[in-house]
């Protein structure tokens, strides 16, 4: 009975309409993931650049820590824009914690959540499945592979582009994308996400 209710849930067009506590949950999971995004920032370097001398272009494996804000955001409140809003307003708190990026760092929170967005608009804001979810991380990959290459990497051979394309990629579909459903399900069992579908229909509640 509850996975019947849930498999339906899944599919039922969000209402685009913000209520208060959608906002505010988007707000505090938006400052809560740039702050894992500034802790990212200061631990990603010692780690890719050793991929990046030993494997150059795989270093995009790194790259999904920071593509995850609008996903997660966007399984949760379920409401057109919430990727991009979620995105955007974790990489201003990062920005504001202080990058190395200065400002690039609010081009890449709107790029990853625009790339995410499309994904969720694609599917009319009505399916919120897993593999959604994934295709929403690797949308959110495939806009940041494009603005690296663009603006960090201009003219680089295309084994290297390809290479940090598909290494980003996979990185948003197993962080991003995997990682943020298996974390609102995990909230959603602990009663957290009540006043939402998308813990209603774990707990198998309508």
């Amino acid at each position: 009975m509850h996975a019947t209710i849930a498999s339906a849930s899944t599919r039922v067009r969000a209402s685009p309409r913000w209520r208060v506590v959608d906002i505010v949950t988007a707000s505090v999971v938006a400052v809560a993931s740039g702050v894992i995004f500034w802790l990212w920032d200061q631990a990603s370097n010692p780690i890719g650049a050793p991929i990046e001398a030993a494997l150059p272009g795989l270093q995009g494996i790194i790259n999904g820590p920071w593509l995850f804000a609008g996903v997660l955001g966007a399984l949760i409140v379920r409401k057109p824009g919430a990727a991009l809003f979620t995105e955007l307003v974790a990489a201003v708190v990062s920005a504001l914690l202080g990058t190395a990026w200065g400002p690039l760092t609010l081009v890449s929170g709107l790029v990853q959540g625009v790339g995410a967005e499309v994904v969720f608009a694609c599917f009319l804001y009505a399916n919120w499945r897993v593999y959604v979810a994934l295709i929403a991380g690797a949308g959110a990959g495939v806009a940041e592979s494009v603005l690296d290459l663009t603006v960090w990497y201009p003219g680089a051979k295309a084994s290297f582009a390809i290479a940090y394309s598909v290494s980003t990629i996979a990185s948003g579909i197993v962080i991003a994308g995997g990682l943020s459903w298996l974390l609102v399900r995990a909230l959603a069992r602990t009663g957290a996400l009540g006043r939402f579908a998308a813990g209603r229909e774990v707990t198998g509640r309508v």
